[in-house]
């Protein structure tokens, strides 16, 4: 079937509709990982190379075209060394967005089936657990897993499994205690750890002003299907993130709202 047939055109078929929205797809994603990044420049030198190598090839530049074609030869491994990290990312995009089977959805098939009529996470112990936090200027970073298991991620803090509550939640981020360094994760109504490492944001258009609890939680944010809650230590501020996005200084109001949408 044809969608077009201009006399003196090429003729266009549905499929090459759908060809050409599939690659620009691709290439915004691509985009939107690499953005403000300094990836993006690289990624410019090799289109540039590219469009040289096609150039002095039309023009049979014999000596420039084999330099710049010995580039474009070798150019989609160079890509895979050097977007090895945006790679891995939009591949971690994809797998959560198409996840279907396997433990991880009979996990969310029983969850579901347990807390059918409920609300399935309780905020209260959040909720409040950020406002004492804020009014003491207690630094905090808590991560609402969604999707992925993020096990690589556990495996770098102390297990807890605990249910959550406001106090073992302050306690958890008390000064002197051992664990209060580092991010806790949570999963629906469970502490699952403490002092977890998180990876730290490279996106070079973040606010300088912030410090690395604020970049841990974009970085997260920004690899995993996560949500992260911040309480700045220096200003009792309240913050969340979503997909490498962080909003500031919010109220626990708003934080509720923002938390009874994403978890749902």
């Amino acid at each position: 079937m044809y969608t077009a047939a201009i006399q003196g055109l090429p003729q266009i078929h549905f499929t090459d509709i759908v060809d050409i929205f599939l690659v620009a797809f691709v290439f915004f994603e691509i985009y939107k990982l690499m953005r403000g990044t300094n990836v993006i420049r690289i990624f410019w030198a090799i289109v540039v190379i590219y469009l040289g190598w096609l150039v002095t090839s039309r023009l049979r530049m014999r000596f420039t075209s084999e330099i710049l074609g010995q580039f474009v030869n070798i150019g989609f491994l160079a890509l895979i060394i050097v977007f090895q990290p945006e790679v891995r990312r939009f591949l971690l995009l994809i797998g959560t967005k198409t996840q279907i089977g396997g433990d991880s959805a009979r996990k969310r098939i029983l969850f579901w089936r347990r807390n059918i009529g409920s609300n399935s996470v309780n905020l209260d112990p959040y909720i409040q657990a950020c406002m004492h936090m804020s009014q003491q200027k207690v630094g905090a970073l808590i991560i609402f897993l969604r999707q992925n298991e993020s096990s690589e991620i556990i495996a770098t803090g102390e297990r807890i499994d605990a249910t959550a509550s406001a106090a073992l939640i302050e306690t958890l981020f008390f000064k002197n205690s051992p664990l209060h360094d580092g991010a806790v994760i949570v999963r629906g109504n469970n502490i699952i750890a403490a002092r977890c490492i998180l990876p730290v944001s490279s996106n070079n258009s973040i606010d300088p002003n912030l410090g690395l609890r604020h970049r841990s939680a974009i970085g997260m944010t920004e690899q995993n299907d996560s949500i992260a809650v911040i309480v700045s230590e220096e200003t009792g501020a309240i913050s969340y993130a979503e997909a490498g996005v962080i909003r500031h200084d919010v109220s626990p109001l708003q934080l509720r709202q923002f938390l009874e949408k994403s978890l749902a």
